[in-house]
């Protein structure tokens, strides 16, 4: 099932893979897997995230919200090797290879979970998603509104244009938060959200 990565555990068996993330700075050899997202090759989505947003700020823990394999939190460790990157994902399987990917990489700041492992406690200095579409639009909905609460800065969120980025931009607006097109590239749109409050 292609959608196989929004489960805690993938029915599929597993059949690890090598990959090469070479993006924005970064140049590594990784591992992926089948049941979950982009076995085998960085995803255009999150490859046109990683090359169209700024660096995080110094200072703060960061967020990968449904993290996969873990790209966007290798890149944000890298770059911000004293900030505490927060890798969450509902798939164990995900969560493993992150784990495994940033020791392999010498990064010692990914801190791979749960969502419900996340302590409440924890307010975020900025967000990077690729965020699961395909599990529907209340399940997305149900999803930001329970994260970006939690998070003090910038939110950047990486959609497809076919795929209803536009209606979600415009949801967030309703929600109170600004949400501007930072980029569109090869069908993906990369919105910048922020709160009212912060801005």
């Amino acid at each position: 099932m292609a959608d196989q990565y929004f489960a805690e555990q993938p029915t599929a068996p597993s059949s690890p893979a090598p990959a090469r993330l070479d993006v924005a700075g970064l140049s590594l050899t990784v591992t992926t897997d089948s049941g979950v997202f982009s076995r085998g090759r960085l995803d255009k989505g999150t490859r046109v995230l990683l090359e169209h947003v700024p660096e995080p700020e110094q200072g703060g823990d960061l967020l990968d919200l449904g993290c996969g394999w873990g790209p966007i939190s290798l890149w944000l460790a890298t770059v911000r090797r004293r900030s505490t990157v927060w890798a969450v994902d509902v798939n164990e399987r995900a969560l493993s290879l992150v784990r495994a990917n940033a020791e392999a990489a010498g990064l010692g700041n990914v801190h791979a979970c749960r969502p419900d492992e996340v302590p409440d406690d924890v307010v975020f200095a900025g967000m990077w998603s690729n965020p699961p579409i395909r599990s529907g639009k209340a399940a997305l909905h149900e999803l930001l509104a329970e994260w970006l609460p939690r998070v003090a800065g910038p939110s950047y969120l990486v959609v497809a244009k076919n795929l209803g980025s536009d209606s979600l931009a415009r949801w967030l607006g309703e929600q109170g938060y600004s949400a501007s097109r930072l980029s569109s590239n090869a069908g993906f749109r990369v919105l910048e959200v922020r709160s009212a409050v912060e801005e």
